[in-house]
């Protein structure tokens, strides 16, 4: 296979952050340097990210197969860090577009050459599945299979992974976090807080990214209401997350526009039972009272008319979860 070029390395990374619904930028002067600094806009906050990353080839001995590497080099002992952000140290691999995450504090020093670090191929394909994958290694350091989608959940989160990943206690509820298997609170109960507190966010953002995953597939990567894709999509809950008896199963999903996903959170549009996505006139008689009416008009041209469905009826939005979020959003005619 033919190198990786820097340049297809940054985009890929940039490609996972947009997947992750960040904004970012690459800040470095040249391609062909380390650390790749990178500038993220996520979720109203401004970071910066320094990555470490090399192409993922086979370690080359025939007795292991499944041994895949990275080989630092054009980089010399001590790793620098990241002094107001985050910094990572990765993997990345070409045929599927995945990455691999290692223990930067592990391998910040090392011995002059071209020091490798491996992890096992089946963490990289495991990770297609489940978003990420864990692969305990035989000095009891973890390695991480990534999905683009979750490449920036990993890296904001890498230092607590590999630090308590590799604790017994901790390693196989994190397997089930990441194939998405409910935790109890009694399930951790016993964990120190830190600990808790990563297995319980690994659960949650697995779940965001898979639901956001499926509902995208489901949809073609299109709103259901202007059928636009241009990697410009959300993926939506119907009755949200925060209501009694909510779902992250596809059917209490919709994909929607960015405007049109903010216009649905605030109740100023509202689906139908009958898969109509309406104005909310009430909303809408506020906005003109306050002069804040500008654009209305060409907004409501998307709609009154049936939304696109998945082409899986057992996809498609589920009436109850319609209704209930409804009543739970104060939709006239709902309450």
């Amino acid at each position: 296979m033919p190198p990786v070029s820097a340049t297809e390395i940054i985009n890929a990374i940039l490609d996972a952050f947009q997947q992750a619904g960040a904004t970012a930028y690459y800040a470095s002067d040249m391609a062909q340097t380390h650390p790749r600094k990178f500038v993220v806009e996520y979720h109203g906050e401004t970071f910066s990210v320094w990555i470490y990353i090399w192409s993922l080839t086979h370690g080359g001995r025939t007795t292991l197969p499944d041994e895949y590497r990275i080989q630092m080099t054009s980089v010399t002992s001590l790793l620098q860090i990241n002094p107001g952000g985050y910094t990572a140290l990765l993997g990345y691999y070409p045929d599927l577009g995945m990455f691999a995450g290692f223990d930067l504090e592990k391998h910040r020093t090392f011995t002059t050459g071209s020091p490798s670090i491996q992890i096992d191929i089946n963490a990289i394909h495991a990770a297609l599945q489940n978003g990420w994958s864990f692969h305990t290694k035989t000095n009891d350091e973890i390695a991480v299979g990534i999905r683009p989608d979750l490449l920036l959940i990993y890296i904001m989160n890498s230092a607590a992974l590999h630090e308590y990943g590799a604790e017994a206690e901790v390693s196989g509820l994190l397997d089930r976090a990441v194939a998405a298997q409910p935790i109890a609170p009694q399930d951790i109960g016993d964990l120190a807080e830190d600990r808790q507190r990563i297995v319980t966010e690994v659960s949650k953002y697995s779940r965001d990214a898979n639901f956001r995953r499926v509902v995208l597939n489901a949809y073609e990567n299109r709103c259901a209401v202007t059928r636009a894709q241009l990697r410009l999509v959300d993926a939506a809950h119907i009755l949200p997350v925060a209501a009694e008896n909510s779902s992250d199963h596809v059917s209490n999903g919709i994909a929607l526009s960015p405007t049109l996903h903010r216009a649905y959170d605030n109740c100023l549009i509202y689906l139908g039972e009958d898969l109509v996505m309406r104005i909310n006139q009430e909303k809408a008689d506020e906005l003109v009272s306050r002069g804040l009416d500008g654009g209305l008009k060409q907004f409501c041209s998307f709609l009154d008319t049936q939304i696109h469905l998945p082409f899986d009826a057992g996809q498609r939005p589920n009436e109850e979860y319609i209704r209930l979020a409804n009543r739970y959003r104060r939709i006239p005619g709902y309450i």
